[in-house]
């Protein structure tokens, strides 16, 4: 009995050991993390090129050449990293990818700093602490580790940490990579954001890793009048015109659909969940629309997965307090089913807005991606690394509600997988969100998970 209980003590402290790395390694990743979250490098208002000047000071000190080591970006303040460690090329590299732009982020709206890394109550909070700061001190942590360790993999690994995915525009650090300089991150496949562990009440229901993703369509919704003096108002004002279209919109949800990634999401979470939405699961997977419909209903992220959404995110209007308004604006984001093109999408509002008045314009790009293959071998590598950590969650695939840069990358032919082992209760995903926060114990969980993972990936 007694060395019954002392080897059963022993597996239990290697499970433990499993989802969490040494103090000293997870003492890299804070520091990291806090020096991350700390450098304000807001989108539109803030620096990536100091981020990832800071990784490249990190890894100069643990021995990494400046050979190895890449610094640049399509103007200086939006610049990008890219490092290689390099294998033995028996196999080609893999590529661990992750932004280290963020959304911005006012004091005001904050009961925190929000550009200052703070641990409260079993949770990190700051700006960019889930999205995606988190994952970028991780890559760079782990592949220090590595470096101590002497390990030699069978393929190079490459970690980017780029600028300007919150957004896109000129300056996509992905997008630049890609356009002038390929042959540092061309890769078998990569590793990056869009993919998270689901919990719910403090259960962890699942590893979802993303093999497909919404691409982004923005519209402007734009109202011109004539105007004229306040005191002599009619009823043909543009902002009326604008907030009766945006009521449509409001009140308007696009057909619910499922595709081979999504069908297989719920198909695998019908297996999960023991609650009441259990049978709609297995039901909406096979194709019921009255289960779709009240999966929709239950849950906002069932919702998005399950259909294109468009929502109205900024307003503008008016040129005086006393003038009738001669302009009235809104941008309206849609995250848009692959299945669904923007040009779909654009003679749906159209229709739904049901006014002349109002026109509707396609803002930049509005192109999808294609989906990444579900390849076992990779897929059963991550299910295997997650049983070891967090034994009995299951790896679900899933089609992210969201965009990443790894549409850029799939469209360039690089296969991108989003996968992170850091869980979030679905409940309260805050990502862009006031009050962003990751907790403390899925942080360390994720770093000796992606540790783990990238090993199995990479090792002879």
């Amino acid at each position: 009995m007694f060395a019954l209980i002392v080897t059963l003590f022993s597996c239990v402290s290697i499970l433990r050991a499993q989802a969490s790395r040494p103090e000293a390694e997870k003492q890299l990743a804070h520091d990291l993390y806090k020096q991350f979250i700390e450098i304000q490098s807001g989108y539109t208002t803030g620096a990536t090129t100091p981020v990832a000047e800071a990784a490249a000071a990190r890894l100069k000190a643990a021995g990494f050449p400046d050979s190895d080591i890449f610094l640049g970006g399509a103007i200086p303040k939006k610049g990008n990293l890219v490092v290689r460690y390099h294998g033995t090329g028996a196999r080609k590299p893999i590529l661990l990818l992750a932004h280290t732009d963020v959304v911005e982020a006012k004091r005001e709206d904050w009961t925190l700093e929000p550009f200052q890394l703070t641990e409260k109550e079993g949770y990190f909070y700051g700006r960019g602490t889930g999205d995606d700061k988190a994952q970028a001190a991780l890559w760079i942590a782990n592949l220090i580790c590595y470096k101590q360790e002497g390990f030699k993999p069978d393929r190079d690994i490459i970690v980017a940490l780029t600028a300007d995915e919150e957004g896109g525009g000129p300056y996509s650090g992905v997008q630049w990579l890609i356009k002038n300089h390929r042959e540092l991150i061309d890769s078998e496949y990569a590793l990056n954001e869009g993919g998270w562990g689901e919990s719910l009440d403090g259960k962890k229901i699942s590893n979802d890793v993303q093999v497909s993703e919404k691409y982004v369509v923005n519209f402007r919704f734009e109202v011109h009048n004539k105007g004229g003096h306040s005191s002599l108002p009619v009823p043909d004002n543009a902002i009326y015109h604008l907030a009766v279209a945006l009521e449509h919109l409001s009140n308007f949800g696009f057909p619910l659909e499922t595709n081979e990634v999504t069908a297989a999401y719920f198909q695998q979470m019908s297996k999960i969940e023991n609650g009441p939405n259990k049978e709609d699961l297995a039901k909406a997977a096979a194709g019921s629309q009255e289960a779709m419909t009240r999966l929709a209903a239950a849950s906002p992220s069932w919702n998005a997965t399950l259909r294109t959404t468009c929502v109205a995110t900024q307003l503008e209007g008016g040129h005086a307090i006393n003038a009738l308004p001669q302009l009235a604006a809104a941008t309206v984001n849609c995250r848009v089913l692959p299945e669904d093109s923007a040009e779909y999408v654009q003679s749906t509002l159209q229709k739904v807005v049901g006014d002349d008045q109002v026109s509707i314009k396609i803002l930049g790009d509005a192109s999808a991606g294609p989906a990444s293959p579900m390849r076992a071998d990779l897929l059963g590598a991550i299910n295997r690394t997650t049983e070891k950590i967090w034994p009995g969650v299951p790896t679900v695939p899933m089609m992210v509600m969201g965009a990443t840069d790894g549409k850029y990358l799939r469209i360039a032919g690089i296969p991108t997988y989003g996968v992170q082992g850091i869980f979030f209760d679905r409940n309260d995903i805050r990502f862009h969100g006031r009050d962003e926060r990751v907790p403390v114990q899925s942080f360390y969980e994720g770093q000796a998970f992606l540790y783990e993972l990238v090993k199995v990936l990479t090792k002879p």
